[in-house]
């Protein structure tokens, strides 16, 4: 399977519980105004990567609580990621799903097959104006957290870092996270 890869990053403390190895997919049909990521967008091919050198790449990543998969739109490379993410539960780790989809719009095959894998998923479309930067893990008012196993609870949305910046090899700067609105300057 492959999978249209608009970045990663090996260890990430704001996007989820613990530190985890972040995967931002390409391509979203739904271009919400206001979106962190509107580069990642279009479908245009940008790191086309095999679903077995990503799962060896996080399994090669020690010291992780598990993989966040986010956007551009997970759902819908919803198969290969699918395939990812069962491989990352079976070896203990958690998966954790930003989409911008509702519950009710994931009812492909697919979809059920990524959900079944999931931990923890947060859902609902950007909406500018319900924009938020106290709501943890989310961008607007509307979208919701949603545990799928027991694995996490209402107690660890306390427990991450708001924002993160990498620095690549390439001298490429990746801000990560949901920033305080103090943080903010434009």
């Amino acid at each position: 399977m492959r999978i249209n890869v608009a970045n990663s990053v090996p260890r990430s403390a704001a996007n989820g519980p613990g530190d985890r190895y972040v995967v931002w997919v390409q391509g979203c049909p739904l271009s919400c105004p206001g979106c962190w990521n509107p580069d990642m967008w279009d479908e245009r091919d940008r790191d086309v990567r095999d679903s077995d050198e990503l799962i060896a790449d996080i399994m090669a990543t020690g010291g992780i609580e598990g993989v966040t998969f986010t956007g551009g739109e997970p759902f819908m490379q919803a198969e290969a990621l699918a395939v990812v993410a069962e491989a990352v539960r079976f070896a203990g780790l958690s998966v954790f799903v930003f989409t911008g989809f509702e519950p009710i719009e994931l009812d492909s095959p697919d979809h059920k097959r990524l959900l079944a894998s999931s931990d923890v998923v947060v859902s609902g479309r950007y909406l500018e104006a319900r924009r938020t930067h106290s709501l943890l893990w989310r961008g607007s008012e509307n979208q919701q957290v949603r545990f799928l196993t027991s694995r996490y609870g209402l107690g660890d949305l306390s427990d991450a870092a708001e924002m993160e910046f990498h620095l690549g090899l390439d001298g490429a700067l990746v801000v990560t996270g949901f920033p305080t609105e103090g943080m903010m300057i434009f």
